[in-house]
């Protein structure tokens, strides 16, 4: 790290293993803010299955990017970048340090290394391919993409549609892979980047996710996906713990057929967080139990050692 530079500290991790609770801490140590990079998160209508961060937390630190945008609204991981950046330079002219917390490791990467290059795709295509998949459903899109980028067929989450629409798109747009728009040189950001990432064991991690499905449930999921009902096909939410209610309100399936595949699904969506955060060889790793006080002795010791 460079100390001349503002320092950007990205708390990642799986979901439910408690990056909330950690951000908190070191936004209150630090007298700074919270830039969340959680991509369910962003939309106002969708709080208890995205476990948004609850009022008492959301007081004790300034949060940024928590359900400011609405499900009917498009926005894009570009748009991100550029939000965020935007709202990083007013943040560091009062703050020497800020938190970036947030499971969507592309959200994170955007603000820290850049997207890379695409070019634009006219509105109808996009609208074509969401019509699509609203009529073939999944299967049709997973099958195009390996049809016409193996490369990055082999990379993507394909039980993404939004990953998988943005790559076909592209495509359609350009006649060029995907892939071939990745791995360009990334570019140079005003601040230093200091990753904390929290791990647990498989069993602990799986627990949590458990448990945390069941608290949901409790504070009114089923009645929270009621409302949603008439928007499902939007791309907000084809998400854990909305399509599989939906199939319940639906009475395609049952309440508890539902939630175990909620926890299913769930577990490998972690699963899938934990192997995008693995690649990063920046990332310190701390167990999720790991005292907070430590890590923030940690950060400070980072910090006047560079």
């Amino acid at each position: 790290m460079n100390k001349q530079k503002p320092l950007l500290i990205c708390v990642v991790g799986a979901t439910a293993i408690g990056k909330t609770k950690l951000a908190i801490a070191i936004a209150k140590a630090f007298n700074t803010q919270i830039v969340s990079a959680d991509s369910r998160q962003f939309y106002k209508e969708m709080t208890i299955g995205t476990a948004v961060p609850s009022r008492s937390e959301l007081q004790a630190v300034p949060h940024h990017f928590i359900q400011h945008k609405s499900i009917t609204e498009t926005f894009s991981v570009g748009d991100f970048e550029k939000e965020a950046l935007q709202l990083l330079t007013t943040l560091f002219t009062k703050n020497q340090v800020v938190v970036l917390a947030g499971g969507s490791g592309l959200y994170i990467d955007a603000v820290v290394k850049g997207l890379d290059y695409f070019p634009d795709v006219p509105k109808e295509i996009r609208h074509e391919l969401n019509e699509q998949f609203n009529e073939k459903g999944i299967t049709f899109l997973q099958e195009e993409l390996q049809r016409i980028d193996s490369v990055y067929f082999q990379k993507v989450d394909k039980d993404n549609p939004h990953r998988l629409i943005r790559a076909i798109e592209v495509y359609r747009a350009s006649e060029q892979p995907y892939s071939s728009f990745l791995n360009k040189k990334k570019k140079t950001r005003f601040f230093s980047t200091l990753y904390l990432g929290l791990q647990a064991e498989r069993p602990v991690l799986y627990q949590r996710i458990n448990k945390r499905v069941d608290c949901m449930l409790k504070e009114g999921l089923v009645e929270e996906v009621k409302t949603l009902l008439p928007f499902k096909h939007l791309n907000a939410l084809q998400t854990v713990g909305y399509k599989e209610l939906f199939a319940y309100v639906e009475e395609k399936t049952t309440l508890e057929e539902a939630v175990f595949e909620i926890k299913k699904n769930t577990r490998r969506f972690a699963k899938r967080q934990g192997t995008w955060f693995r690649k990063n060889k920046e990332i310190q790793w701390f167990q999720y139990d790991e005292k907070t006080d430590k890590i923030i002795e940690f950060i400070r010791k980072k910090i006047t050692s560079n």
